[in-house]
């Protein structure tokens, strides 16, 4: 079964029966059990072996995951200890002050999923406890959320030079300037860009399509959630204090942003004479935002025990609750991890590079197009964008190819790595925005998937004309018509529904 079809089997079908049973943690083992047996030849004894040795405790043992789980404890710890402190209330108070109506407010969560760019797990989860507050208050659904939260994350760090995601690209690409080609292919990198555009869009148009549309529909008349449980909400979160004031929101968001900042250009070697640049392309993304995090709850602590916003037992109490915040999303994680392992033992990656690797010599014009499905299909299956671009960006790099269509492809590449991360019910970053709106995981994905489905399938277009053309400006004007046209239609056909629904209730 070594790099066959049958290597993909086991992640197709926790995905299935995510979203068949709208049950995540029994779906992901079930696909973690099925690679074990096919890893095994269906030996019983051996696969309940490698399950958890080269399975969960490979993947709880890698030095990278292990980073990214003490972020997201200490992140959990620092936003309970800003909901403590009344921050996160003072800031919605604040906010609904001056934004007064749901298309202002989801505005205003763009804007800041926009603005904190540094990396994905740390836009999800803080953009996520600082707005929901305010979009509860105008009554947009968590679904509603999840997708603001989610489609600024990913999409908005793999067109920023400066943040987690560009280092990472940088690493895997040899014998070239590896930022400098990511730098290039940011004009290309049209799901990235469009994924933002429609955005602005569908707010500016107050338009909800498929599951998304029940949700929003239900979050007017006061169901915030529709269907499945509220996610992560108890007394730990609410305030202890009533001196709470948006500093006490802003300051540790800001000193946060720096701390990790600060850390990756560390781990780069920027203070040891590296160039700045240099620094952030060869950070250590994982032990950087590990030791940014704590640096910023540690100032935390003391900034609010000094303003006596929170006692110090209040801040040793968040560390507890901080991490209860965090469980689901590190349970999911964690099965998503192993999935991924095991996968990668099946053969997985090198089935998808054959494949791949064959079908690249014949028309170079539609190879930005190609690699665009293969990656949306590599990142969707194993539920990384980080693994995809880490297999194909190589391959990709190794072709001969003319300059201007090296940079279309590997901007396709990473647009594709984002689309699928983006769809995949196993991915990471779809579980932390889901954590960060306090929203049923699988309503989420059910929710998003529609809307990030017409963005892949306007972006195949877009790649298709950028192999001829070549030209990043015709080929985004092109595509952002395209999909305009494509709301446009939407808008039109739910509003004739719209008009028919309440005629049958009449």
């Amino acid at each position: 079964m070594y790099a066959t079809f049958w290597s993909l089997v086991p992640p197709l079908v926790a995905i299935l029966l995510a979203l068949l049973t709208k049950e995540v943690y029994s779906s992901l083992f079930v696909g973690i059990v099925t690679a074990a047996l096919f890893y095994t030849q269906f030996h019983v004894v051996n696969a309940y072996t490698v399950m958890f040795e080269d399975g969960f405790i490979s993947s709880l043992s890698d030095s990278s995951h292990v980073g990214i789980l003490i972020f997201l404890v200490v992140l959990g710890t620092i936003v309970v200890l800003m909901n403590k402190a009344g921050g996160s209330a003072a800031y919605g108070k604040w906010a609904e002050e001056r934004v007064k109506t749901r298309r202002g407010t989801m505005f205003a969560t763009f804007a800041l999923g926009v603005l904190i760019f540094v990396d994905d797990y740390f836009n999800c989860l803080t953009v996520g406890s600082i707005m929901r507050p305010v979009t509860d208050k105008h009554k947009v659904s968590r679904a509603k959320l999840a997708y603001l939260i989610d489609a600024t994350a990913a999409p908005v760090c793999m067109i920023a030079p400066i943040s987690s995601w560009a280092a990472a690209v940088a690493g895997v690409v040899e014998g070239q300037d590896g930022l400098d080609l990511f730098i290039r292919a940011i004009p290309y990198n049209l799901y990235s860009l469009l994924t933002i555009a429609m955005i602005i869009v569908i707010t500016a148009m107050d338009l909800d399509f498929g599951p998304m549309r029940k949700h929003e529909n239900n979050a007017k008349k006061g169901d915030l959630f529709t269907c499945g449980e509220r996610v992560g909400d108890n007394d730990a979160m609410k305030p202890v204090s009533d001196r709470g004031r948006v500093v006490d929101l802003t300051v540790p968001v800001i000193v946060l942003i720096v701390c990790c900042v600060t850390g990756m250009i560390y781990t780069g070697g920027f203070f040891s004479g590296v160039s700045f640049v240099d620094a952030f392309a060869g950070c250590d993304a994982s032990l950087s935002l590990s030791m940014g995090s704590s640096a910023a709850l540690l100032f935390t602590i003391v900034f609010y025990v000094v303003r006596r916003t929170l006692s110090f037992k209040d801040c040793m109490e968040a560390f507890p609750e901080g991490f209860k915040a965090m469980i689901s999303p590190i349970l999911i994680l964690t099965f998503a991890w192993t999935l991924s392992s095991l996968t990668g033992l099946l053969g997985a990656p090198e089935y998808v590079s054959g494949i791949f690797e064959g079908s690249a010599g014949h028309m170079l014009g539609m190879l930005p197009a190609i690699v665009f499905l293969v990656a949306i299909f590599l990142a969707f299956s194993t539920g990384t964008s980080w693994g995809t671009f880490g297999i194909l960006l190589p391959i990709v790099a190794g072709i001969d190819l003319p300059e201007s269509l090296l940079v279309i492809t590997v901007s396709a590449c990473l647009a594709g790595a984002v689309c699928g991360d983006h769809c995949s019910p196993i991915s990471d970053t779809t579980i932390m925005s889901s954590a960060g709106a306090q929203c049923d995981h699988i309503n989420h994905v059910s929710t998003q998937l529609p809307y990030a489905i017409l963005v892949a399938a306007v972006s195949f277009v877009g790649y298709c004309i950028a192999g001829t053309l070549r030209n990043p400006w015709i080929v985004l004007a092109v595509s952002f018509l395209i999909l305009l046209g494509a709301l446009l239609l939407i808008r039109t056909v739910t509003a004739r529904m719209g008009r028919s629904d309440k005629q049958t209730v009449r």
